[in-house]
């Protein structure tokens, strides 16, 4: 199709659509995997996702592919940084558990896999920013290596770097917890 200047436009601009609020429960399981990988707390993942969901749906706006999930996980990554900053500028007390969360925990049927799970996401949540949100990318969103250098905007070799070296890291993390019987928590001075 060509434009008032005479130059076809690409054919990604002539595909865009609008994000179908009917399908955005499709991709919401693999968004609270990345924040809770990104957060390392259930309950701020819970947040973090319900947040997105309403930035999605107050401000709509056209896709140029079918890359929905590319674009949610870059919401939700935006939403995750800002609850940083504004938890920085407020001092907030940790929330007491409510008793009834703990017998809806649906985790709480094999508390080993559990508390496992927990600390693995507490590591994830410690490494630094780039190669967290490579690994939860990759290794929880289950996306493409393409994909995922969408959605972080980097290049598809900047990803594969970024997610290798998140994965050592992380398996140093927990091999140093399995020997000092800590939580093989990673420095700055690792980082």
């Amino acid at each position: 199709m060509a434009t008032a200047t005479g130059y076809a436009r690409p054919a990604t601009l002539q595909m865009s659509h609008t994000l179908d609020p009917e399908h955005l429960g499709d991709h919401l399981d693999r968004l609270y995997r990345a924040a809770w990988g990104l957060c390392g707390s259930r309950e701020d993942a819970e947040d973090i996702v319900q947040e997105t969901y309403a930035r999605v749906l107050r401000k709509p706006r056209l896709l140029r592919s079918q890359d929905d999930l590319g674009y949610l996980l870059r919401v939700l990554r935006n939403t995750y940084f800002s609850s940083q900053r504004a938890a920085q500028r407020r001092l907030r007390p940790d929330p007491l558990p409510d008793e009834m969360d703990l017998v809806e925990d649906r985790s709480a049927v094999r508390p080993h896999e559990a508390l496992e799970a927990k600390e693995l996401y507490a590591l994830i949540s410690e490494l630094p920013e780039p190669f967290r949100d490579a690994l939860v990318a990759i290794d929880l969103l289950g996306l493409s290596y393409r994909e995922a250098a969408r959605a972080l905007r980097v290049r598809e070799a900047t990803v594969t770097t970024r997610l290798h070296r998140g994965r050592l890291r992380l398996a140093r993390a927990m091999d140093d917890g399995k020997d000092t019987g800590s939580t093989g928590v990673i420095t700055d001075r690792e980082k």
